[in-house]
């Protein structure tokens, strides 16, 4: 096999290729311009109302964020799902007079399918299921990097904490949240061929839908672990300890991994094309609990909803998972 793209490739290849690298420079280029306007001193003034706004006033990213239907229509995105390929299996209708929290499995490395399939159109999302309004959730700190806060909301993406949540789901029928329930912790054994799901000990968003009656999507993407080569670090390693520190004062970690580049095949931060089809499962609903859930409707709730998880393993593992070393196995 080649180490090295060839130079001359189909136009529809680079537009792939541009495309997906759009989303996965977007963190360092607004870094990067960030600071170069802070070279720029007559720009001062206007980068310190910037970040007071940020930091002070802009609540914004607890309100649902600021969705712009033109990007998230972008033809850009259209090239995105087309890199891998991605594919959107859509098992049941949605009413939108509901709300839903969608519960998206893997987390992989950065969860690309959940990017394109909540945060984009470009698996046509809202013609699969008119009426929902999906927003993609993700950590708070976020919301605190110049420019590219402003880029992630105008996709959709709101913050994950419990108010946010909340609202959200209070305002107005279709609002509906997808959650990536594995975290941080699940990013750490994203190993290709594999699917360990953190959820044993995930009672958070069981119990958001139980207090604001929004039945819950169980969300399986075949492949998403695929993309990257995880180099896995043994639980007694120095590298382990200072992962799990990360996660515990940061809210994220990095696993250790390996992608492609945008010029050739071994080594980057750009995903490999593998394909990755995301199953959106059956609606599991769920009356309004007034109050708190007592322990034991919360673990009723979580079993349906790993049951209708494996349900869907069962079905498509034999389609989209032909590749596997192991079946799905629910861990922590």
């Amino acid at each position: 096999m080649a180490i090295f793209a060839p130079l001359l490739l189909p136009v529809e290849r680079r537009l792939q290729t541009g495309a997906v690298l759009v989303w996965i420079a977007a963190l360092g280029m607004s870094f990067t311009v960030f600071f170069y306007l802070c070279t720029i001193r007559y720009l001062w003034p206007f980068i310190i109302i910037y970040l007071l706004w940020i930091l002070m006033v802009d609540q914004a990213p607890e309100h649902g964020g600021r969705r712009s239907v033109l990007w998230r229509n972008w033809i850009g995105w259209t090239y995105f799902a087309r890199y891998f390929p991605m594919t959107l299996v859509k098992e049941g209708d949605l009413d939108p007079s509901k709300n839903y929290i969608f519960g998206y499995h893997p987390h992989g490395i950065i969860s690309l399918g959940a990017v394109c399939t909540f945060g984009t159109e470009g698996l046509g999302f809202s013609k699969k299921y008119p009426g929902i309004i999906p927003h993609l959730l993700t950590l708070q700190s976020n919301f605190q990097i110049p420019f590219y806060r402003d880029y992630i909301m105008a996709m959709g993406m709101a913050s994950v904490s419990k108010q946010s949540c909340e609202r959200i789901l209070n305002s107005g029928p279709g609002n509906s949240i997808t959650i990536v329930v594995g975290g941080a912790q699940e990013s750490l054994g994203a190993k290709p061929g594999t699917l360990d799901l953190t959820l044993k000990k995930r009672l958070g968003f069981i119990k958001l839908a139980l207090v604001n009656g929004a039945s819950l999507v169980p969300t399986l993407a075949f492949g998403e672990n695929d993309l990257y080569e995880l180099y896995s670090t043994d639980h007694t390693s120095k590298m382990y300890h200072v992962q799990q520190c990360m996660k515990n004062v940061l809210g994220w970690t990095m696993p250790m991994f390996n992608g492609r580049g945008v010029f050739n095949y071994e080594f980057g931060l750009m995903p490999r094309r593998k394909p990755v089809a995301i199953v959106i499962g059956e609606p599991i609903h769920v009356e309004k609990v007034e109050g708190s859930p007592s322990t034991e409707q919360l673990e009723a709730l979580q079993k349906k909803y790993i049951d209708a998880l494996l349900g869907i393993w069962d079905r498509y593992k034999d389609t989209y998972a032909v590749g596997r070393t192991q079946d799905l196995q629910i861990i922590e």
